[in-house]
């Protein structure tokens, strides 16, 4: 259950993020309102009691803490850059810059950069979205994602900003396809341009219509839509617009999906992902195919029962590098399994996993202007670096032999403390994103920052340590590492409360890269505990694998290890004041452990799965539960066991006052969910209350919604922690 949230950074796997971060194909509108502030409402009995020169103090005192430190409103000023591509010829670079200042969710802008000596364009009007650039072979033109005149679509414009010309309209689809990749190719010519776009299915009209008619297994929308309750059943098919005619040409059709496009440098084919089992809806399977442009034939490169993502041919044409799994099941949603990167010949032949020499997640390849190399993240105890792997080397290279035939050592070329995201590659010029634990996301180019997006904000904000440490597990199998967070200030004579936040996936990571609502909670001197229980990225696939058949158990234990470890190391945390929260796995890790645990004063769990059988048959994907499990939940007697492991079943438990947080149309975690444990912690007399956001799918994404969240997360755990004991 993966989850991208506004208030921590793409620390999970980055390549769950580019199916959104390619293109600006949903512009999601929704209404404004502005968060009344915690702080305002503390001061008005002040105003009414006390003399003027009181009431000065302590107005100059709120204004020094704003100007001090982090406040849940200043997410709206907070910009990041995400998709990055530079110029074939090294001399500029396009990137997009991620806004939260708009009435629904972030958007972003395009820009570009002129290497030498920094110079900025923004590309379109002021909070006008756009994105998704791609670069023409000469360097004349870039495509992208964006609005000219009264349109919006596949759009043109030159590096200097002049010349936009709208070209076609692209539009998406809701339905549940993970892990895209690029929406847009040049032909090598430059006088054509390949995009993705969707037509209607033969299901569309029967599932629109008054009454809706369901005929398809995978009938509901995607994790992140927020909209709606049912798969639009559109597909996705490539197109073709020739610049000189402005002729659009349909290269696919059918009711398969084809996406993540790369075309073959010497013009005659077009690489793309499809799934083609008989029964795709049911069984998650992407393969690698080839377009021949001409005449439109398709030839099938891979048929394994694993999944191919992301293809891109190398300089040469001789090659496609992608990433893929290996396993007979890889879950439509969240993937045990790590990715590695891939390479195969043109013809379909010699298939090698390049990257099997990296035990950690790897993410999508850039090939290096030479060919010889690729270039790939990867994900390592809660960071994302960046590594480049020669394809060939020589047999007495360092590290060669314990490879095996065919490896080659990997040189970590980015190995900053944080997450490095998006890549891009030209010559000898390498174009990053990368977040720190001082900011969020920023432009890097051959390491060095090249954009300071956040530097007035964050002026003068004092921000807290993250500190890494490690403990032994329950069961003394594993070294678990955990991120705490410590506020200024903080000591044996002053104690500050503690909140444990628990990332989703379960198959994703935390780390020390920039996390704003940890900030938030610091900078009114709460401490923060993260912790990559078993089941987590970047520790190697035996580690990721560890939680197995074994949901709701060890790593679980695993949280309150890392716990009981940061309150016996820092005799500072108050343990009188203890909170707990996440969202999607973690909001199911927060809901199972009040029912286990009495320490915590209060629970904000958001989107969690409470029933871990009614989840399996409403969720959006089915193959979850047996990916995790082995088997399908009807199969022996899986039932009894999901259901003993599901914080339903132990509701009489749980007397920790509870926030439930959830989207109003969230299709991945339906928010049925919130609604069993709401009603069951009722009934224990259990203090709750449940905040339902509308528009929202799986996940806080409108910019107002998670200032919202952020405030009532503050009052609740002020309303339940207790007062400060007299030191008399």
């Amino acid at each position: 259950m993966r989850v991208h949230s506004l208030c921590s950074t793409r620390s999970e796997e980055t390549a769950e993020t580019a199916e959104t971060a390619e293109g600006v194909l949903f512009k999601p509108e929704g209404e404004s309102f502005t968060p009344r502030s915690w702080r305002s409402r503390r001061f008005l009995p002040i105003l009414q009691a006390v003399s003027l020169p009181v009431v000065l103090v302590s107005l100059m005192t709120g204004v020094a803490f704003a100007q001090d430190r982090l406040q849940s409103s200043d997410l709206l000023k907070l910009r990041s850059v995400s998709g990055v591509e530079v110029s074939r010829d090294a001399t500029r670079v396009a990137y997009t810059v991620e806004n939260n200042d708009g009435a629904g969710r972030p958007y972003g802008q395009l820009w570009v950069m002129t290497l030498a000596d920094g110079k900025t364009l923004r590309v379109g009007g002021d909070k006008e979205p756009s994105g998704n650039p791609n670069w023409s072979p000469d360097g004349q033109w870039i495509a992208y994602n964006g609005r000219v005149g009264d349109k919006a679509g596949l759009s043109i414009v030159h590096p200097d900003g002049t010349g936009a010309r709208f070209l076609a309209d692209m539009s998406g689809t809701n339905s549940p396809l993970p892990t895209t990749g690029k929406t847009v190719a040049w032909s090598p010519d430059g006088k054509r341009i390949a995009f993705v776009s969707s037509v209607p299915g033969p299901e569309t009209a029967d599932a629109t219509g008054d009454p809706i008619v369901i005929t398809r297994y995978l009938y509901k929308p995607d994790a992140a839509e927020g909209n709606t309750r049912f798969n639009d059943n559109r597909r996705l098919h490539i197109f073709v617009v020739d610049l000189a005619s402005g002729r659009i040409d349909q290269l696919t059709d059918g009711t398969h999906y084809e996406h993540s496009i790369d075309w073959s440098p010497n013009g005659d084919e077009i690489a793309f992902i499809s799934n083609r089992e008989p029964n795709e809806d049911q069984f998650f399977n992407y393969d690698l195919f080839t377009l021949k442009v001409a005449d439109k034939s398709i030839r099938r490169l891979t048929s394994t029962e694993n999944a191919e993502y992301r293809p891109r041919w190398s300089p040469d044409g001789k090659t496609i590098a992608y990433q893929a799994t290996k396993r007979g099941l890889t879950d439509l949603e969240t993937t045990m399994e790590d990715t590695h990167v891939w390479t195969i010949g043109a013809d379909g032949s010699n298939r090698r996993e390049v990257g099997r020499g990296i035990d950690n997640r790897q993410g999508a390849p850039e090939w290096s202007a030479d060919g010889r190399a690729v270039l790939f993240t990867v994900q390592e105890r809660g960071s994302s670096h960046l590594y480049r792997l020669p394809l060939t080397c020589a047999a007495d290279a360092p590290g060669r032999r314990s490879l095996g035939e065919g490896g080659c050592p990997a040189e970590k070329i980015v190995g900053d403390t944080g997450s490095v995201g998006a890549v891009s590659v030209a010559r000898s010029v390498i174009a990053y994103t990368l977040s720190t634990a001082s900011d969020q996301a920023e432009l890097y180019v051959g390491g060095r920052k090249l954009t300071d997006l956040n530097a007035d904000l964050l002026r003068g904000k004092r921000l807290a340590d993250v500190e890494a440490f490690t403990f032994v597990s329950n069961d003394n199998k594993f070294d678990v590492e955990a991120f705490l967070t410590k506020p200024n200030g903080c000591s044996e004579t002053a104690k500050c409360p503690l909140i444990v936040n628990i990332h989703g996936g379960p198959h994703g990571q935390q780390g020390p890269a920039f996390n704003f609502k940890n900030q938030v909670y610091a900078a009114r001197g709460w401490a923060t505990l993260m912790v990559n229980y078993r089941g987590s990225t970047g520790y190697g696939q035996a580690f990721t694998d560890a939680v197995f058949g074994d949901q709701n158990g060890n790593e679980g234990q695993d949280v309150l290890y890392a716990l009981s470890a940061a309150m016996r190391r820092n005799q500072w945390i108050d343990r009188d004041k203890l909170g707990v929260e996440g969202t999607s796995y973690g909001g199911q890790l927060s809901a199972w452990l009040i029912t286990q645990t009495s320490i915590f004063k209060a629970a904000i769990p958001t989107a969690a799965i409470i029933n871990l059988i009614s989840y399996n048959y409403m969720t959006y994907y089915n193959q979850y539960e047996q990916m995790e499990w082995g088997v399908f939940p009807h199969q022996g007697n899986l039932m009894d066991t999901l259901l003993e492991r599901s914080a339903i079943r132990h509701v009489a438990n749980a007397h920790t006052p509870t926030m439930l947080m959830h989207g109003e149309n969230d299709n991945d975690v339906p928010i049925a969910e919130a609604e069993q444990f709401y009603i069951g912690l009722r009934d224990v007399g259990t203090e709750a209350i449940m905040v339902r956001y509308p528009r929202e799918g799986h996940g806080i994404r409108e910019s107002t919604h998670v200032v919202d969240s952020i405030d009532r997360s503050i009052r609740w755990y002020e309303q339940h922690f207790p007062p400060a004991k007299s030191s008399r």
